[in-house]
């Protein structure tokens, strides 16, 4: 009787237990299945009447074990339980000879077959030690115990320990004693299982290659597919922007026909390292390593911050796996002893269409997709999430997909750390919110124009001015309080799909020296990182003119406008500064600005717009006409929808609709707060 005899029910058919079995009737069959078991090992167990059996093995009980001849571990043909091209590409990636695969076939016997548990426990004289010691492997491999040459393999340094193919456990015994063990990882692998190692922390991901390379990617990566084929050096890609270069570092892997381990140093867990305390290179370095090598991989990791990746970077190029490094710094070469090939990564194209095509599988979308998505700076792979994000999002709404879900999805591919000093807007207005004259009208359309085709115009067709200069879009509104200056910036903000962030100068500007540029690089930093429109609001309080030098105080002052010109040059994002009085504005920023709007106070014909606008959705009484307010309130648009939600809680608190004498009551009361002079004679209102 075999142990399926002994599981399987007199049918033949194995019971499925069903919702309706209750933990009794569970229980039961469980108990019978045991039984069966026990009574089939115990038929023809020499052993089983033995009241020593499981502390000693008898002669007779090993002759049965020598008989039931346990199975090759390896079956040449690559059908056995242990593949015959998974052990020789293993060969190959570690540098393994003959002996060191018979010790790791020795080693790994028992995990494959119980039979050879009870063998080496008579072998080695105690029947509590199921694994090969490090004496009886070498007695195996036909060597003496005191052979040189056999104890060098199984040494730290030695391919099989070095690679974390094997660990040698009980280390207080003497060497001959000592035990050897097959990680799970690596005997998973030789049966032909690739999921990744438990070990490895969250931030380490496995993106294999997909179904082919986006056209997108430029020849660096193409170049860098054709050389990793060898045995490279490690590369270092220096990025313009934070996640640049990581999805070309993905894709040359991809093009050599090789997996890719990224791992992501902003999402190890516990506090960033201390770059003045000297680091250590996390533990399970090693586990990665041989992950890689393990599936013939190559590690991507970044980006890398500025100062502290010298530990992390010499572990990971100590073994001979393509490593490719990204970041915003330039490579250092105090990071390893080894030699690092340095590179420069070009600027990435702004979410291209035909990526975001085939992760929709869109052939005719039904809508400007280009439009739709050109403003997100995605890599390829958070393309593809937002994709199935703005898929499921329209699934969860039941309707046909369009660009509302798509935006929302790619805003979610773009955590950002821009509350700390400023604070989030969700633009909810749209075009029809903003009544200005003809010529600022058209400049905020054409800043919006700027701002989703930049890459394009400045990256693929190559108008981008030297010096470093980013491909930012910067804009000045300049004009009179109330006169619509935020507005716009939200409105040019809803039109292209982004969150708004206004930067809180309060919680920018510092009294101490150099502590208010750190905090504008941070700004600076997260906002050409995400996908937003940054506000400077007021912001004269620091891009204000520079003055001749007569104290400590005005030179200070004059290298914090100096460090804003120069940040400025080199920013990627959107931003808009607006200003109450143009002339506040250093003219050296003026020229570094792409538009200067300026917002004209509303005349009495864009005034009744206003008022009328305002008025939209408001209860009124029949026939209320704001005309008369328009002709004799110089009120700008802030102060018209002041003056009109005045009137509105007036007529709210009577149970009624706003009256003229509401709309002349909220007028007063922004002439007042202006201090400007009210006639309180309105015959005729």
């Amino acid at each position: 009787m075999t142990p399926a005899d002994v599981m399987t029910p007199a049918d033949g058919m194995t019971h499925v237990p069903t919702p309706t079995d209750s933990l009794r009737d569970r229980l039961a069959e469980l108990r019978e299945q045991v039984s069966r078991l026990v009574r089939a090992r115990s038929a023809d167990d020499p052993t089983a009447g033995d009241p020593l059996r499981g502390l000693h093995l008898p002669a007779d009980a090993v002759q049965r074990l020598l008989e039931a001849v346990p199975p090759v571990p390896v079956d040449a043909t690559g059908e056995g339980p242990v593949r015959a091209d998974r052990l020789q590409a293993l060969a190959a990636r570690f540098g393994l000879v003959e002996l060191d695969l018979r010790l790791l076939l020795l080693a790994l016997a028992p995990d494959l077959d119980r039979g050879f548990e009870q063998l080496y426990g008579y072998l080695n004289n105690d029947v509590s030690r199921w694994r090969a010691t490090t004496g009886l492997a070498l007695d195996l491999c036909g060597l003496p115990a005191d052979s040189a040459p056999g104890r060098a393999r199984l040494h730290p340094a030695a391919p099989l320990l070095a690679g974390g193919l094997l660990v040698i456990g009980d280390q207080e015994r003497p060497f001959l004693g000592r035990t050897l063990t097959v990680p799970d990882r690596v005997v998973a692998h030789l049966l032909g299982d690739d999921t990744p190692d438990a070990l490895l922390p969250e931030a380490v991901r496995l993106l294999p290659p997909g179904s082919g390379i986006p056209d997108t990617i430029g020849d660096l990566a193409k170049r860098l597919g054709t050389w990793l084929t060898g045995a490279p050096l490690p590369v270092h890609l220096r990025e313009p922007r934070p996640g640049v270069a990581v999805p070309q570092a993905v894709a040359a892997l991809h093009l050599a026909g090789l997996d890719a381990l990224h791992l992501d140093p902003a999402r190890l867990p516990g506090p960033a390292p201390d770059p003045a305390t000297p680091a250590e290179a996390p533990d399970w370095i090693p586990v990665l390593i041989r992950e890689a090598r393990l599936r013939g991989a190559g590690i991507v990791a970044g980006p890398l911050a500025a100062r502290g990746a010298g530990p992390l970077v010499h572990a990971l190029t100590r073994a001979d796996v393509p490593v490719l490094l990204t970041g915003t710094a330039p490579g250092d070469p105090e990071w390893t002893p080894r030699e690092i090939l340095l590179l420069e990564a070009p600027e990435a194209e702004s979410a291209p269409e035909p990526v975001w095509r085939e992760a929709l599988g869109l052939t005719e979308p039904g809508f400007d997709l280009a439009s739709a998505v050109a403003p997100y700076r995605l890599s390829s792979e958070r393309i593809r999430r937002a994709a199935r994000a703005a898929v499921e999002l329209a699934a969860f709404e039941e309707v046909p997909l369009g660009p509302s879900q798509l935006r929302r999805a790619a805003l979610g591919q773009s955590a950002s750390g821009l509350e700390q000093h400023s604070r989030r807007i969700r633009p909810a207005v749209d075009w029809s919110d903003l009544l200005l004259p003809g010529q600022p009208l058209e400049q905020l359309h054409e800043f919006a124009l700027r701002a989703r085709f930049r890459d394009q115009v400045l990256g693929s067709w190559g108008l981008r001015a030297g010096g470093g200069r980013g491909r930012g879009v910067v804009a000045l509104f300049a004009g009179e309080s109330g006169t619509g200056k935020t507005l716009a910036a939200e409105v040019v903000a809803a039109d292209l799909g982004l969150d708004l962030y206004v930067v809180q100068l309060s919680a920018i500007v510092d009294k101490y020296v150099g502590e208010t540029e750190k905090n504008l690089e941070r700004v600076f930093t997260e906002a050409d990182r995400v996908d937003a429109v940054l506000l400077f609001d007021e912001a004269d309080a620091v891009f204000g003119k520079r003055s001749e030098v007569k104290d400590s105080h005005d030179r200070y002052a004059n290298l914090e406008s100096a460090y804003l010109l120069q940040r400025l040059e080199s920013f990627d994002g959107v931003a808009v500064l607006t200003t109450n009085l143009r002339s506040n504005i250093d003219d050296a920023f003026t020229r570094r600005l792409d538009l200067v709007v300026d917002f004209p106070f509303p005349d009495q014909e864009q005034r009744l717009a206003l008022w009328r606008h305002s008025l939209g959705r408001v209860p009124t009484a029949e026939g209320l006409d704001p005309a008369r307010c328009a002709r004799e309130f110089e009120l700008s648009g802030g102060s018209v929808r002041s003056a009109v939600t005045t009137a509105a809680y007036l007529a709210a608190g009577r149970g009624d609709g706003v009256t003229a004498a509401d709309l002349l009551e909220g007028a007063r009361r922004e002439y007042r707060k202006a201090g400007r002079l009210v006639m309180e004679d309105h015959s005729g209102w």
